[in-house]
Order: structure tokens, then C-alpha cells, then sequence
């Protein structure tokens, strides 16, 4: 029947990714997307059938589902097959429609798993002996080993792993494409490995590998207080090389006592402050067989280091997403040679130099510049930025650093600045290698500018990492950073991955008492632990993301650490049902807070009753969806009276809340704490708040990702559209005009004068404000996931005009295919609204200001007569019912009868 099929199995994914190899599950979750072949609408999936082979032509069959009739296309498990390390698997799928028509079997796709965690290895940890590199030395060490093997390869795989960060070579080649391996996570309780594929790296006979070793976040600087060697103070290497030969055999190649080290020309790595590299040190051909080694090679020691915390690696890798050419050289006041590359952005630049050998050149890193247009970085505070290179005095020498990132837009030239190739400097942008889901654009240019500096903020923070800033000597993963901004993330991109590692560390370093540390990998002090808004990641984070992709399992692997965080919060107030105590960042940052104090004026009590009652809201309805009545009937008791003590505690019997601020109010009214009265007066309260501060936000950290939200809700939209608009301090467009790229930390971080908002705490890649991109999609764009079925399986598109706005579009890339909402507003007052519902979904369209379904044609067609679409609601507000397929709707604003949009 493949020749009639009406329906075809497109992007089938493993892990959320297409073709894994390395992952670290048993049992894997295969998802699938479906393209209607004939553009017709409302087309479901009815069943499907899956196999799983052990070659890509389906003679070997090692598991079938048989026909399993129900509509579910992502997260299916393949019940009962168990993977094993390092094998490959075949998979493919076919699907029938609502009419059972079957589509062809799906291209074959395949998973491969890494050397999966438990498993026994026959390497060893490997180090540059202390003889050589003493524990403290700056200097990068070399690793190698030459080999031989005895036939022509047919498939060959490195799983390999380090304490801190590790590069491999092959006969002379970089292994793989990534960067910063194995990642940061919490190293004493969770180490990721890695596989790469390196067939095509062997030949028979004679092979030569090696490493390059950096400090990474392993042994290196991390944070301002100038912690070194958090996790431990021998840099080494795990490795294994396996080999399947074309007759059949096998042969395995790890890491031991007879590889062989030297120092490289490495002098000098940090995250921080950048890299020292002195081409006179390199060891040419280091890495292939036809290298001599000299004394200064000496042999590894083994040292005595855990197996038991390895797994598989779980997150999308480090990756060069982009370059960027520069848009300016510019000679400053002061006389300095500043490259500007027109962007904030992160990663490093690779650049090319001739001269003499022993010269030395350096690129130092900023932001910005300062109100006399000189090189700025007192931001920075003690990290320096700071790559400096010393030629060898060959004809052109080009260089790009291996270890360290940095954060900036503008670079400064210093030393031998003549002997810089102009037309060979390009700027590297690195991030995690997530998928691009999400899509926005307006006709106000400013906006279009705020939702680019949101998308850069992302890009420049999401380094293995949510971090708060990239650029200055912190760089860590606040939580409180993180779940501010995961709404908006998970528009922007497919962060699955990227969160459900981070959440395993968030996990792993929570105290046994359910405290949650302020940033994750945990490196602070020890008390840094069990702040409302901060620690709340631990459930707001998976609950957000089970919403977007629909994934049980994040709810299941994380369940016990958000029950943890709530038994935490239950055991702090000095009264029932209350958090009253304990150390608070508030809102932080909030523009209400006393002259000098970072902590804005709402009540921190208020903050951390209002956020308790929000976790416990969140962890009940979990519970709910992984089938936990008990625990579902115990916190829906306990969040009815966490509630009530709310307001018994901050709300006066004539309704009106203690804290009188707008973020008080906003968390209020976002948490649904109140009465329906308290709820009217708190809104109205709300809206004189805004009307005091001439509708500018006085909002920090915790009120600002929610003030526009309870603005909309409440029938304030207007008032919403105004704060979004407003172009002077403080607002969102505020940056923007001042040439902002990125998100700023502070709304004011550079002042109307030019001069800085402090040297103190001032980044200009700081994401949390740009958490307003969750309303732009959400309201503007109009798309909204419905709870009911998580992951867009069926969702809302209920755009709401405003704001001077004559058109907006947004694009959404889910596990089911994409979404799109793009409306346009014509002067004859027509607005002509476009929805495209991927198949097996469906979609709640609400029309903006339809006075009723006889005045709304869709694709030319009365409302009524169009195929895929059920009215919902007609009269004062128009839904529709959608299936799958591409809807265009048109109608008048006052009820006039539509001009059809062709």
C-alpha cells in the first residue's frame, strides 16, 4: 500500500537526537514526526509499529512492537529490549492514519550506546608524573601512545573521559567536534565519558594517539573568591580505543602505564582568564607515528581514581555554532588597537600572525567600551580574558585557543601588533549544540532587537551550564538564574537534554535535608544553600519542562529531589505553613531596594511563602501525572493550606497585600493565592503601581518574568504592551537603545551619560531579564502549551494584538512537528491570522476580537464550511476546534464580513 499513503514517518529521533551514538540508556525513547503527503488537515496517527535490528537491512530482528494502537509518537519505549554497552541498534517505525491507511517504514535510523554506567573498564587513569608537572604547574600537559594494528578496521570507537578537560588526537587529526569534554558536572558524584567515532581516523599498522589536558572547571579558578582545585589537583586521562577488524576479531587500546607525557605549549589555561601558548614548546607531529620523541617525553603514572561515577554523557555537547567577521577597527582615545565584532557574544578568536620568533602578541577581551570610547574591563573584576602568543618565526602562524572561553564583543591588541594578519581574525562562536526550536519577529524593529539580545543571551550562557554571566570571575550556574528563564528557553530551543543533566547535578549536590545550593555544580560555601526563587529550580525547572516536551521520565528522575526541596521548605517557617525564616536574595535587584542594597523592597517572607506555595502546586500535579495518589492527596492538603496561611498572613481582611510593591503583587496574583476579591483589588492594586511609576517596572530578579503575564491575564494588556514599549530607564528596550546585543544584569548597567552602573557586578550577557520572550511567544505570537497534554500534543494559539503592533509571527519546533501563529493587521481594519497545527496535534484557536463565526472566513471559505475545524464558541469571541494543517482566518475588527486571504 506505500503508494497510496496519505501519511509518511519523517525526523525520528533517539534521545531527542537523530543517529546517537554514546548515549547512556538501557532503554531508550524513540519519537517520531508525521507529514501529511497530500496537505490535508485533521491527520492523526491511529498505530504504529516499531523494530529494532542488529543490522540496517532488518534480516536480524531483535525486537518488535507488533501493531500498538494508539495515537503516542514521542517517548515510545521499546518494552523489554535491554541495550548493551557499546552496540549499535537499528530501529525503524511505520504508522497508520485515522482512515488505517499505513505509511511506508520509516529510512533506518539507529542508537548507539556508550560504555553505559556499572560497566568494567581496561583503561586506566593516566597523569603526567609529578616529577615532570608538579600538581601546581599552569603548563598543559601532552599525553601519547603509538600502537599497531594487525588488519584493515571496519568500525572503531574512543570512549574517553578526564578530570578536567581533555582534546584527543588520531594519527594527527582532532578526534570529534566538540569541546570542553566531559563537561561540567558535580565530578564527585557524577563523571560523563564520551564516544567518537574513529574509523575512518585508523589504517592498518603503525597509529599514533594522543591528548591535550587543561584545567577546566576540574582544577582551575572558579569563582571570585579564587578557588583552585575544587575537585582535585591531578589532571588525567581515561580512555579506550575498540577495534572490530574486518575478519571479525577485536582488539581493545587503553590507557596505561606505557603511554608517554611531555609539557606542551600550553604554558598557561583558565576559564577565566584565557590561555598562554609559546609555539617554540610545540612538539611537531606529537601525535603521528612518524614523531621522535625526545627526553622530554617520560612515562605516565597510573593513579588511583573512582570508575564507579562514570555514565555515559547525557547533554547535547560544547560545539562552534558560528564566526563572526569584524565590523570595525577602531584606534580608541587612548590609542589602543580594538577590534569590534559588532556582537556580545562567547567563544574565542582565531586569528593569524607572522613575525619574528619570541615575539609576543595579546588579545585581550570586553563587553564594552567606555564613555570615551577606550577599552573597557573593569566588569570583568579579577578575570583577565587574556590570550597571549608567542610566535615560533615561521612565515604565518595561526592560532585559536583550546580551554577557555571568553566573553566579549570587543578585543584589544597588544605587543607586536604589526605582525597581526588583518584579513585573519574571526571571532568563534561556541555554545551547547541544541536545537534551534523557536522563532519571533514583530514590526517593531526594537522588539525584533530585545528578542535578538534574548536568543544571544541564551547562546552565550548555555555553555554546558546555565550560567549567569560569561565573562567575569563567576560564570556559575545560579539557579535562581535558571529557572527565571527557563519559560522563555524552552521556546528558543530544545533544552531537554541540556536541563535533565544539569538537574541530575542539581540533585546530586542537594543536602540530605532538601536544601538546594545556590548555583549547580555546587562550589560555594557551604551554607550557600536553601533560597526561595533560587532553590525552587529543582521543581519549577522539570515541571517546565515536562509541559514543553512531554517527557514523563524528567518528572520521574527528578520527583524525589523536588519532594525534597518541599519537606526543606516545610521544615523552615516559625509558623505552620509559612517560610519566615532563613537567608533570602528577595527580589533580587529590584529597582524598589534602599539606596545601596541589591535586595528590592518586597517583604522576603512574602517571596518565599508565595514561591513554597507554587512548588507545592507544581510537585501535586507531578505526582498526579506519575500516578502517586498518596503523595497527589497529601500536597494538594498541604497547598490548600500553605494558601490559606498566605493569606491569613499577608493579606488584610479588606483584601489588600502587606507588601505594597508591584513584585509582591505580581506573585500574588501569578501563584493564584488569593480570593477572587483580594485577586480584583491586588490587580487594580497592581495597575495604580504602574500608573505611580509612569509604567516603568520597579521589578527585580523574581517579579519581572511574571509581571507581564499577570498583566495580560487581568485585562491589563495595554498596560502590558506599554511596559514592553517603554524606551527609557528602566525598561526592556532601554538596552536596546543604547546598542545593547545581549540581556543586561542591570537596567541601567550602562547610565543615560554613558558612564557604568558599577565596576562591581555589571554584565552585559546576564539572560534573567530576558525572560519576557516567554510572553512575546505566549501573547504576542499567541503560543501557548495546554497542560491537559503536555508537549504541544494538544495546545492554545490565542494571539492578542496590541501595543501599536501591526504584525507579529512566531515559529515553534516541537516533538510533534512545527507550530506556527503569524497575525497582520490591514488599514481597512481586517486582520488576517495564519495557524499551522503539525498532524497527530491539535490546537484551541482563539481569534483576536471576532465579534462571531459569520463574520470570519477561513481560506476564502465561511467559518462554518471550512474542513478540519470545529466551532467551539461563537458570538463575543471567536474559538475553534483544529486538526492538523495550515488555517488562514480574516475578518473585520467590528464585525464586518471578511476579505478572504487568498
Amino acid at each position: 500500500m506505500g503508494g497510496l499513503t496519505m501519511i509518511q514517518v519523517t525526523s525520528v529521533q533517539c534521545e531527542y537526537q537523530h543517529n546517537p551514538i554514546g548515549i547512556g540508556e538501557r532503554q531508550p525513547l524513540l519519537s517520531w514526526k508525521l507529514e501529511a503527503t497530500s496537505g490535508q488537515r485533521k491527520v492523526n496517527q491511529s498505530a504504529y509499529e516499531l523494530e529494532v535490528a542488529s543490522d540496517a537491512s532488518f534480516h536480524d530482528i531483535l525486537w518488535q512492537s507488533g501493531i500498538i494502537y494508539t495515537e503516542q509518537s514521542t517517548f515510545v519505549e521499546a518494552a523489554g529490549l535491554i541495550s548493551e554497552s557499546c552496540k549499535r541498534y537499528y530501529w525503524r517505525v511505520r504508522v497508520w492514519d485515522g482512515d488505517g491507511v499505513v505509511s511506508d517504514w520509516s529510512p533506518a535510523a539507529f542508537w548507539e550506546t556508550g560504555k553505559l554506567k556499572g560497566e568494567t573498564w581496561s583503561g586506566k587513569w593516566i597523569s603526567a608524573p609529578l616529577a615532570q608537572l608538579p600538581a601546581d604547574a599552569e603548563q598543559v600537559p601532552l599525553l601519547r601512545k603509538t600502537f599497531t594494528l594487525r588488519g584493515q578496521v571496519k568500525q572503531a570507537r574512543i570512549y574517553a573521559t578526564a578530570l578536567g578537560l581533555y582534546e584527543l588526537e588520531l594519527n594527527g587529526k582532532r578526534v570529534g567536534d566538540t569541546y570542553f569534554a566531559p563537561g561540567w558536572t558535580s565530578y564527585n558524584n557524577v563523571l560523563q565519558t564520551q564516544t567518537y567515532d574513529v574509523t575512518d581516523h585508523l589504517t592498518a599498522g603503525n597509529n599514533a594517539i594522543g591528548a591535550w589536558l587543561g584545567n577546566g572547571w576540574y582544577k582551575g579558578n572558579l569563582a571570585w573568591s579564587h578557588q583552585k582545585e575544587i575537585y582535585g589537583n591531578r589532571l588525567a586521562l581515561l580512555a579506550e580505543l575498540h577495534v572490530q577488524y574486518e575478519d571479525g576479531g577485536e582488539e581493545v587500546i587503553a590507557t596505561d602505564g606505557s603511554w608517554t607525557s611531555a609539557p606542551g605549549p600550553i604554558r598557561m589555561s583558565e576559564i577565566y582568564h584565557g590561555e598562554t601558548y609559546d609555539a617554540s614548546l610545540e612538539h611537531p607531529g606529537w601525535s603521528t607515528t612518524a614523531f621522535s620523541k625526545s627526553s622530554d617525553w617520560q612515562s605516565v603514572e597510573e593513579i588511583s581514581q573512582t570508575y564507579e561515577v562514570l555514565t555515559p554523557q547525557i547533554n547535547v555537547p560544547v560545539r562552534k555554532k558560528e564566526t563572526l567577521k569584524p565590523v570595525e577597527w577602531l584606534t580608541t582615545p587612548r590609542g589602543e588597537t580594538v577590534i569590534d565584532f559588532g556582537q556580545n557574544m562567547v567563544g574565542w578568536v582565531k586569528f593569524s600572525v607572522r613575525g619574528t620568533a619570541g615575539d609576543e602578541v595579546s588579545l585581550k577581551h570586553a563587553e564594552v567600551l567606555d564613555a570615551e570610547g577606550n577599552f573597557y574591563t573593569d566588569n570583568l573584576r579579577s578575570a583577565k580574558q587574556n590570550i597571549r602568543y608567542t610566535l615560533k618565526g615561521e612565515s604565518i602562524e595561526t592560532f585559536e585557543p583550546r580551554f577557555t572561553f571568553q566573553g566579549f564583543r570587543f578585543v584589544k591588541l597588544e605587543g607586536a601588533v604589526s605582525a597581526f594578519e588583518r584579513d585573519a581574525f574571526e571571532a568563534v562562536v561556541i555554545h551547547s549544540d541544541m536545537e534551534e526550536t523557536g522563532k519571533f519577529s514583530c514590526s517593531n524593529p526594537l522588539i525584533n532587537q530585545l528578542q535578538s539580545n534574548i536568543r544571544w543571551g541564551l547562546k552565550g550562557n548555555f555553555v554546558d551550564v546555565p550560567t549567569d554571566c560569561p565573562q567575569r570571575d563567576e560564570r556559575l550556574g545560579w539557579t535562581g538564574d535558571a529557572q527565571m528563564f527557563i519559560g522563555t528557553a524552552v521556546y528558543l530551543n530544545n533544552v531537554a537534554p541540556f536541563f535533565a543533566k544539569w538537574l541530575g547535578d542539581l540533585a546530586a549536590d542537594q543536602r540530605s535535608d532538601g536544601a538546594v545550593p545556590f548555583v549547580v555544580p555546587h562550589v560555594l560555601a557551604d551554607d550557600s544553600y536553601g533560597s526561595a526563587a533560587w532553590g525552587d529550580a529543582a521543581v519549577i525547572i522539570p515541571w517546565t519542562l515536562y509541559a514543553s516536551y512531554g517527557d514523563k521520565r524528567i518528572l520521574e528522575r527528578q520527583y524525589d529531589s523536588m519532594k525534597g526541596w518541599v519537606s526543606y521548605v516545610e521544615a523552615q517557617g516559625d509558623q505552620p505553613y509559612l517560610w519566615n525564616t532563613g537567608f533570602h536574595f528577595g527580589d533580587w535587584l529590584g529597582l524598589d531596594a534602599k539606596s545601596g542594597d541589591y535586595i528590592g523592597a518586597t517583604d522576603r517572607d512574602i517571596i518565599a511563602s508565595a514561591f513554597y506555595a507554587y512548588s507545592v502546586k507544581l510537585v501535586r500535579k507531578s505526582a498526579e501525572v506519575l500516578g502517586r495518589e498518596e503523595d497527589a492527596a497529601h500536597y494538594a492538603e498541604l497547598e490548600r493550606q500553605v494558601a490559606d496561611a498566605f493569606r491569613k498572613e499577608f493579606v488584610t481582611p479588606g483584601g489588600r497585600l502587606s507588601s505594597s510593591t508591584q513584585t509582591g503583587h505580581v506573585l500574588a496574583l501569578m501563584f493564584e493565592l488569593l480570593d477572587e476579591p483580594s485577586e480584583r483589588r491586588s490587580a487594580l492594586r497592581l495597575k495604580e503601581l504602574l500608573e505611580a511609576s509612569k509604567h516603568h517596572l520597579t521589578t527585580g530578579f523574581v517579579g519581572t518574568p511574571y509581571i507581564s503575564h499577570v498583566l495580560s491575564k487581568h485585562g491589563m494588556l495595554d498596560e502590558a504592551y506599554t511596559l514592553l514599549l517603554q524606551q527609557d530607564y528602566p525598561s526592556w528596550l532601554y538596552p536596546v537603545t543604547k546598542g545593547a546585543t545581549t540581556i543586561w544584569e542591570h537596567w541601567d548597567g550602562i547610565k543615560e551619560d554613558g558612564s557604568f552602573w558599577s565596576a562591581d557586578m555589571n554584565s552585559f550577557n546576564h539572560y534573567a531579564y530576558g525572560a519576557v520572550g516567554d510572553w512575546l511567544y505566549r501573547t504576542v505570537a499567541g503560543i501557548q502549551p495546554e497542560e491537559s497534554a503536555p508537549g504541544y500534543k494538544r495546545f492554545v494559539v490565542a494571539p492578542q494584538p496590541g501595543g501599536g503592533l501591526t504584525f507579529a509571527e512566531g515559529e515553534l519546533e516541537t516533538m510533534y512537528g512545527r507550530i506556527r501563529s503569524a497575525w497582520k493587521l490591514g488599514e481597512n481594519g481586517v486582520i488576517e491570522l495564519e495557524v499551522t497545527v503539525p498532524p497527530n496535534t491539535s490546537a484551541e484557536i482563539r481569534l483576536p476580537g471576532a465579534a462571531g463565526s459569520d463574520v470570519v472566513a477561513e481560506s476564502g471559505q465561511p467559518l462554518e464550511s471550512s474542513a478540519g475545524l470545529t466551532l467551539l464558541k461563537s458570538g463575543d469571541g471567536v474559538i475553534v476546534e483544529a486538526g492538523s494543517g495550515t488555517y488562514k482566518f480574516a475578518y473585520d475588527f467590528n464585525g464586518q464580513p471578511a476579505v478572504a486571504i487568498s
